[in-house]
């Protein structure tokens, strides 16, 4: 009973780290730079939604278009307003970090100076509260999570390998001055990849304000675990930042069936040194050629 239970625990938070992975591997690989502000992005969407939907009344999905969509738009703000001013003076990935991580914390406080530090509720989703899969218990809109992620990641990746506009950015994720002497508009891929990812991140915002609620603060766990999910899995690969984070999530509940509950967050972190130590790359990481 509790095994089963547990690996439910566990799909449920793969899901929810895949999706930030998914969508910090993006901005990581056309960018060249951790952005750890990403998780300050996915709760800007979740208070998005609770503006648009808690107070002013808007219908949930539309509400939920405006939390994407918002968020996807407060990440090129951070890009053009942060980033790309430091990019033109040649600044380095350490000072681009540093950035990212002043970034995120004037969000937070933003947040928490316009809606309070409390914690805040959305109307759910669904009416029906949960049900049983065997002896597990599961709610709609984690099950809602998991199928999201999936089909998320099949969507991005079928438009990264054999689109135009994805083929063009798998070619600055190899290799930016090839793909620059090849005529690619590489700036403009830096900005669409960041884009995309930040809307990717907005949904996962959404979607977690609906199961955990919104608070200023909600991203930053997010981030690190979702950085963790996207190293493991292959931090250029989409297919193995999905396998690096429900790797993770599993790893992470089924651990506390061997190891005490209140060390659950430190597994997360033991798998991430192991991977650095002795696979550096990730899962499907390449450590030269072409990246998938």
């Amino acid at each position: 009973m509790l095994i089963g239970q547990f690996i439910i625990n566990g799909l449920i938070a793969g899901a929810v780290i895949s999706l930030v992975a998914v969508s910090f591997s993006l901005i990581y690989a056309t960018n060249r730079f951790v952005h750890f502000a990403h998780g300050a992005v996915l709760a800007g969407g979740a208070y998005m939604l609770f503006t648009a939907s808690q107070l002013w009344g808007l219908p949930l999905p539309l509400a939920m278009m405006i939390g994407t969509v918002g968020a996807g738009i407060l990440g090129l703000l951070v890009y053009y307003i942060a980033y790309k001013p430091l990019k033109k003076r040649g600044a380095s990935s350490a000072i681009l970090l540093i950035a990212s991580l002043a970034v995120m914390i004037f969000l937070e406080n933003l947040y928490t100076a316009i809606f309070g530090s409390s914690v805040q509720t959305i109307e759910p989703l669904f009416t029906r509260a949960s049900f049983t899969i065997g002896n597990a218990i599961i709610t709609p809109v984690q099950v809602l999570l998991i199928a999201t992620s999936l089909f998320l990641f099949l969507v991005v990746w079928i438009f990264v390998r054999y689109t135009t506009l994805g083929k063009k950015m798998k070619a600055v994720t190899d290799n930016p001055d090839l793909a620059s002497i090849t005529g690619i508009n590489v700036e403009r891929i830096h900005v669409f990849g960041f884009f995309m990812g930040s809307c990717i991140a907005g949904l996962a915002g959404v979607l977690i304000a609906f199961d955990q609620n919104v608070f200023p603060l909600m991203g930053t766990n997010l981030i690190i675990k979702g950085f963790a999910g996207a190293v493991v899995g292959g931090i250029y690969s989409l297919p193995g930042a999905l396998l690096g984070s429900y790797l993770l999530g599993m790893t992470e509940h089924l651990g506390v069936i061997f190891i005490s509950s209140a060390y659950r967050e430190a597994i997360v972190f033991i798998v991430l040194v192991l991977f650095l130590l002795f696979r550096p790359q990730g899962i499907l990481g390449l450590d030269k050629g072409v990246r998938k």
